[in-house]
């Protein structure tokens, strides 16, 4: 609901482009403290259950009072604190996918796609419902869902790992690491066009001549495509290095965005929206299994919400303030075109990553 909808009820609330960035913007900034900081108290206890446990509820507490903000500078504030916890949980949750997915013998994937079935359910449900009962209203439905998943974090299996309890001297193991580092800067490019899209598609449509509902749509299809690749992406990791997986996806993502770049009909973008699938599902799953080959085992919590933070921290505020400028200057069309060029060159970056990785270290 946030990442669909909330760009229409802040511009419901009279936020023009460039300050809706502003908005988006701290979710991302927020997260490069928020989500090193849960990870490390995850990892320093043991737990990821019960750390979830904690942002969820502080998300039904800020959510109440962020969804009813009207003033720029309220909701600004508001922002920090609401995103101070929202902006972990996702990290946090696969973070546990992974480690169960491990000890249950079974792909990541198989797990991890129902949180896309999730998405692509109340992408076309909250859809419908917004476009029935208005945008205002979104925080009916966002507060319910959210009880619901406070009550099912209290009834998921925890991981237990034997091992002594870390300090914080320990993450600059991660820091210190210059396969992960150097992996994690060749991802940047083609992540911020993801945030991008994450941030202005619903305007976008919007601008083209869309309700509403055609967001949720649009969303539903998208994610949809994406859980079928998360769901049988295991068994393509065996077959061909995972960074070959991730070149492509990227140069899909390229010609996904100049596609959009050229149409002028909204319901078109419906039909791109499959390519998500073969674009952010595939590049999401091998990178989050590729990194997770870097990081060591005491710190595999902090190491997946490092990855969190450049992926989705660092570039969504490049693609919050960035978007918001070039889709407010210039309008989608334009904002697309240069997310085709972004990508396009995130994917050479990748591209020679492999080739010189492969040749200086013995990482696999």
């Amino acid at each position: 609901m946030v990442v669909s909808f909330l760009p229409l009820l802040l511009t419901y609330r009279g936020l023009s482009g460039q300050e809706i960035g502003w908005v988006l913007a701290i979710g991302p900034a927020v997260s490069i403290v928020a989500q090193p900081f849960w990870g490390f108290i995850s990892d320093k206890f043991q737990t990821v259950r019960k750390v979830l446990i904690m942002t969820l509820i502080g998300l039904l507490i800020s959510g109440f009072f962020y969804f009813q903000a009207k003033n720029l500078i309220i909701i600004l504030g508001l922002s920090i604190v609401f995103y101070f916890f929202q902006s972990s949980i996702a990290p946090l949750s696969d973070s546990l996918a992974q480690r169960r997915a491990e000890q249950l013998g079974v792909p990541f994937g198989s797990i991890r796609t129902w949180g896309s079935i999730g998405f692509a359910t109340f992408s076309i449900l909250i859809g419908e419902i917004v476009d029935w009962t208005g945008i205002q209203y979104l925080i009916i439905p966002y507060f319910m869902m959210a009880s619901v998943t406070l009550f099912i974090s209290t009834r998921v299996k925890d991981v237990t790992i034997e091992r002594t309890s870390i300090q914080i001297k320990d993450l600059q193991k991660l820091f210190k690491n210059p396969p992960l580092i150097l992996f994690l800067a060749a991802l940047f490019l083609v992540a911020v066009t993801h945030r991008m899209n994450d941030s202005y598609m619903s305007l976008f449509i919007n601008q083209l001549g869309g309700g509403d509902n055609l967001v949720g749509i649009a969303w539903f299809v998208g994610v949809v495509s994406e859980a079928l690749v998360i769901a049988f992406a295991g068994k393509w990791l065996k077959k061909l290095h995972p960074l070959i997986f991730i070149v492509a996806s990227g140069l899909i993502f390229s010609l996904r965005w100049m596609l959009y770049s050229l149409i002028t009909t909204p319901s078109l973008i419906i039909i791109f929206q499959v390519l998500n699938g073969l674009s952010y599902g595939v590049f999401f799953v091998m990178s989050f299994q590729y990194v997770t080959r870097l990081i060591p085992v005491q710190l595999q919590t902090s190491g997946h919400l490092l990855y969190s933070t450049v992926i989705f921290g660092i570039s969504g505020i490049v693609a919050s303030l960035g978007g918001g400028y070039l889709f407010e200057q210039f309008g989608g069309a334009t904002l697309y075109f240069v997310m085709a060029i972004l990508a396009l060159l995130g994917s050479c970056f990748i591209l020679l990553y492999h080739i010189i990785i492969r040749k200086t270290t013995r990482v696999v």
